[in-house]
């Protein structure tokens, strides 16, 4: 992770990734609601670390997350929104949906798109069951360079 101090001496770190807040804000503010929500992100996401082909520092992740509903049918709706997206764009993917995800909040496996034409970087997409919620995230760089 990018993290450092500014000018004020504060600690400052730029995102990874954005579900991590989406977590936070259900369990600070939204869970308050009473009800589940859906949402989805546009954002901008940093990584501290050597860039390579279709791996970048900065990159643009969108997402989507079902928040406070019923797992089963959430998943299983999630998947098939994910699908639709990568559908609608016109790309070749697998869709993996059982596998070991590198972030420690999902609670069980999770799931991932592929695109073999893109070599080593080939995830274009990922997400799981967490806490929370389920939800994935596109990386619209990658996905650029797949079509």
């Amino acid at each position: 992770m990018w993290a450092f101090q500014d000018k004020g001496g504060r600690d400052v770190c730029l995102i990874p990734e954005a579900t991590g807040l989406v977590q936070e804000l259900w369990r600070d503010k939204w869970k308050a609601l009473g009800k589940p929500m859906k949402i989805f992100y546009v954002s901008r996401c940093y990584r501290y670390e050597r860039p390579q082909a279709g791996r970048y520092r900065e990159f643009t992740q969108f997402g989507v997350e079902y928040l406070g509903g019923n797992a089963p049918e959430d998943r299983a709706e999630c998947l098939e929104l994910l699908s639709k997206c990568l559908d609608a764009y016109g790309v070749q993917y697998t869709l993996n949906d059982a596998v070991k995800r590198g972030l420690s909040y999902y609670t069980e496996e999770g799931f991932e798109a592929e695109c073999v034409q893109l070599g080593a970087q080939k995830q274009i997409a990922g997400g799981g069951r967490y806490a929370e919620g389920v939800g994935w995230a596109i990386g619209v760089d990658r996905l650029l360079l797949a079509k």
